[in-house]
Order: C-alpha cells, then structure tokens, then sequence
C-alpha cells in the first residue's frame, strides 16, 4: 500500500471525513488542501436518487458557468463548406466534414468538444462508435446540433459544459480551477446544482440531491450539505 507523503497527511488532517460543510466552506477549503503544483481543476460529483437504467432518468444537458472552467476548450465543427466561415469567426480551432471524419478514424482525438450542423449528422455514423463512448458524439440535447454554429461555439468558449449521468446516479463535472476566487467557484457550483435540481424528473423518488462532494486534482474529497445550496 502506497504511503501518503507529509504533504498529504497535513492537507488530509484538516479535512473532517464526517461533516458535512456548506458550499462556502468546502470551495475555500479546497483551494487550501491542494496539494498540486499545477493550477488543478476543481471538480463536483452529485449523486442523484434517479435510475439511469430509465430513459426519463438518465439525465444529459448542458449549463453555462458564470466564470468558465479555466480551461480554453478545443472545438471542432463538422459542417458543409456554406457553414465553414462562420465557424471559424466564431473561433473554432477545426472545421470541416470528410477530412476529419477521416482522421478521427485514424485515431485523431485532441478535441473537447464536436458541434456538427444536421444536415451533416447521417455521414458522422462513420465515426459514432468512436465518439460515443468518449462523449464527443454530437447530440441535440446538448445543443451541439445545431444551425446556429456561431452561437453554440461561442457558448462553449465562454463555459458551457456537458453533463451526463453515469450508471451509478451520479454526474461529475469540471467547474474551474483552484486558482479562481472561492466566490467564483461558489457561483459556478451553485449553477450546476441549480440546473441539476430543475431537471428532476417527475418520476424520481425519494431524496433527490443524495450527496454533493467537491474535490482537486488528487487533493482529498469534501462532502457538501446539500441543504447550504438554496435553489
């Protein structure tokens, strides 16, 4: 079993393994037990009391954080030629349609986000396989289908995220990095939540915000109390 150095064993020690903290302690605590070097991303996980096994259950969307993620997302866009300028005004780092279907199924993968127009959707079954399971197939639920190119890239670029349920119940999501101001992870946390709380499905019994954690980049969990987010 790996030992934990002593940097670990301190920030470990001040975090208490049975309380429950508010938002705002948990986002000040995670900037004061990160133990990178980098500027790590702050992530929350919330486990929700739905069945994704059923279809109304298993929730996927999007939501735009007020302060971004702190990460500058690579964006490709398939399209038709008509469409190609205005992607690229709007700040897409690849455009195109065959080319890249091509060298995505040679293995080409360093992209974040695919946004893809219609009428170019029946020729992406090519590469469906391949983006599917890394969650970068194009779908309409999370407006990256779309006509409005312009628009969803530029979305995207200011800090709109994708969201999805996992088999367990629960969503993991980036909400930005240790450098940014508690405030700021407050707000971005608060609007993922709040986005969660509104997509309940009517079907969904019992407790719905099961638990709510916060964590760094290898740096100890932090439960959150459900209940210190107002929505």
């Amino acid at each position: 079993m790996a030992k934990l150095t002593k940097k670990r064993k301190a920030v470990e020690g001040k975090v208490d393994a049975d309380k429950l903290y508010s938002l705002t302690e948990a986002m000040s605590l995670v900037k004061e037990v990160n133990t990178t070097k980098f500027n790590a991303s702050v992530d929350v996980h919330v486990r929700l009391g739905v069945d994704p096994r059923k279809a109304d259950q298993a929730l996927r969307g999007t939501v735009s954080l007020p302060h971004g993620t702190g990460k500058t997302k690579r964006v490709l866009v398939f399209c038709l030629p008509e469409k190609e300028a205005e992607a690229q005004a709007a700040g897409a780092d690849f455009v195109g349609l065959d080319e890249y279907i091509q060298k995505v199924t040679e293995g080409w993968l360093d992209i974040d986000v695919i946004i893809a127009t219609p009428n170019v959707m029946a020729q992406l079954g090519k590469v469906a396989r391949i983006l599917g399971p890394r969650g970068l197939m194009p779908n309409p639920k999370t407006g990256t289908v779309t006509n409005d190119i312009a628009s969803a890239v530029a979305e995207v670029k200011k800090g709109k995220i994708a969201f999805r349920v996992d088999k367990f119940g629960i969503v993991h999501a980036s909400i930005g990095r240790v450098s940014f101001e508690p405030q700021q992870l407050i707000e971005n946390a608060y609007e993922l939540v709040s986005t969660l709380q509104k997509m309940k499905p009517s079907s969904a019994k019992g407790i719905y915000m099961r638990t709510i954690s916060v964590a760094s980049t290898m740096s100890p969990g932090i439960a959150v109390d459900p209940k210190s987010i107002k929505v």
